[in-house]
């Protein structure tokens, strides 16, 4: 008799036999407790990866090299104190912390700390993931876990290292713009900014700031009138002071009518025997014809480029105004015209477009486009927020030191944004010296000037006075005062009227 069971008996045998039950169990459990140990290792991984991006140095002290451990935890403490003691020193001394955080020296060490934090923090990370010994982990999760390893070293250095970049386009254009040399002390409670748009472009010789506005800021409150000059200003008459003064002791006139007041820029900077130790002799005896011209003493000018405007205002992300009509692009005898900004209530520009609003001549005067460059002054004003320069700030610094020149030093950069964010919360005035205040540009009635220009810096003052109750009136004088006339009572369709009208600007450049 053969031994040998058939295929179902020996199956049948294999089934009930305690031994391979047994060994069954055996190779479940062990499947069990692989992976649970694998479990408790990705999670051990895990945790260090977590520990490092929440309290960098907190890994290497649990299961690493205790000595960096400590050294980084340090450093991040460190970190932590100065944070807090430089938003105490914001909170309670806003002025001193913005001068010192805008010194070129405190941003080269900022720069170089970010860098160094960045790398410093990279490597903790990828130090995190070898003390989790991946090699013990499972096959299934080294890959991933790896991956993720080198994603937040790339992620914590690349954030820094991209913060880094923001302060150095912070320290270059502070060192690049604001290289001073104004007068940083108020003038009758008031700091006067003569700001510039010029245009140098291959037609012209040499560059011309074709816009010329005073903004005349109050140094307490904020409150701000705009005053708009006239390109093609002849005659006018520098301070006794000025070098200029000596070369037109008359005013600036010439045959031919080509002394206009935006020559005044190209003679002296063509001329810089006059100016010998000034940076920019054109800036500078611009502002002195301009104080000649309004009677006010200027703090500081500011030049802007019309072209990189364009790329300013792109970085900006555009602005956002009232376009109250329509206005050509493009136009005059080598420029035909090729489109428009269309008019509308809070329409957004572009560069271009805010560029052309801005300066186009085509179908319109001198007056008209007094008025549309003080309504985007106004827009910008009004969206320049802290907020937006904090997120655009590579943007605006690269345009920016291409296209702008100020003598505002870095050591009032505090003040001006002060002053900014005051002027926002207030309606801004507005003259501009448009017919019927100058008749004929080339015999300017100086006086009238000046005396228009102190009225309405009066009146604006008189806006932040206390008003006196209507008790403090006695009954039989209620009309000695007559009430003046507004002039926005004026057709605002008339480019000179609008353009002379002193209300709100607000009002003035509405749709």
């Amino acid at each position: 008799m053969s031994s040998t069971l058939t295929p179902e008996r020996e199956g049948t045998l294999d089934d009930t036999d305690p031994s391979a039950e047994h060994d069954r169990l055996i190779a479940e459990s062990l499947q069990t407790s692989q992976r649970r140990s694998e479990r408790v290792k990705l999670r051990r991984g895990l945790t260090f990866l977590l520990m490092t991006l929440v309290l960098p140095g907190s890994a290497q002290v649990a299961a690493g090299n205790r000595r960096l451990g400590r050294a980084a935890l340090r450093v991040w403490a460190a970190l932590w104190v100065v944070a807090i003691l430089a938003g105490l020193l914001v909170l309670v001394w806003h002025g001193a912390a913005v001068n010192v955080m805008t010194r070129p020296l405190t941003l080269r060490v900022v720069q170089v700390l970010l860098v160094a934090l960045g790398i410093g923090w990279a490597l903790l990370f990828l130090d995190a993931w070898r003390i989790s010994r991946p090699p013990e982990m499972a096959r299934r999760h080294r890959l991933g876990f790896a991956l993720l390893s080198i994603g937040l070293s790339l992620a914590v250095a690349s954030g820094l290292v991209a913060s880094a970049n923001v302060v150095s386009a912070q320290r270059e254009l502070v060192s690049s713009v604001f290289a001073g040399g104004g007068d940083k002390v108020a003038k009758a409670g008031r700091i006067n900014i003569l700001l510039m748009g010029g245009d140098a472009g291959p037609d012209r010789n040499g560059l011309r700031p074709d816009s010329m506005t005073v903004a005349s800021v109050d140094q307490v409150t904020g409150r701000t009138v705009l005053i708009s000059l006239p390109r093609n200003l002849e005659k006018a008459p520098f301070p006794a002071s000025s070098p200029m003064h000596k070369k037109f002791p008359q005013g600036f006139d010439c045959p031919n009518d080509v002394c206009m007041l935006n020559a005044v820029y190209t003679y002296a900077s063509t001329h810089k025997d006059l100016y010998p130790k000034v940076k920019n002799p054109g800036a500078q005896a611009t502002k002195e014809a301009i104080e000649g011209v309004t009677g006010l003493t200027i703090n500081y000018w500011s030049l802007i480029d019309l072209k990189g405007f364009e790329d300013l205002v792109d970085a900006l992300g555009g602005i956002t105004m009232d376009v109250y009509r329509k206005v050509p692009i493009g136009g005059g005898p080598t420029h035909p015209i090729y489109g428009y900004v269309e008019a509308g209530k809070n329409r957004h520009l572009n560069g271009k477009e805010a560029l052309w609003f801005a300066r186009s001549r085509s179908d319109s005067s001198d007056w008209d486009r007094i008025v549309r460059q003080k309504c985007v002054m106004n827009a910008m004003l009004n969206q320049l927020d802290p907020l937006t320069v904090l997120t655009k700030f590579n943007g605006i610094a690269s345009a920016s030191k291409e296209i702008v020149a100020t003598d505002v030093p870095a050591s009032q950069v505090s003040k001006m944004l002060d002053l900014a964010q005051k002027a926002k919360t207030k309606p801004v005035g507005s003259l501009a010296i448009v017919p019927p205040l100058l008749k004929k540009p080339a015999d300017p009635d100086f006086g009238k000037i000046q005396a228009a220009i102190a009225d309405q810096i009066a009146k604006s003052e008189a806006m932040d006075e206390p008003k006196p109750s209507a008790t403090a009136v006695p009954a039989g004088n209620a009309s000695a005062s007559p009430k003046p006339k507004s002039s926005s009572g004026s057709s605002s369709s008339d480019p000179a009227k609008k353009g002379a009208d002193t209300s709100n600007l607000s009002k003035v450049c509405s749709a």
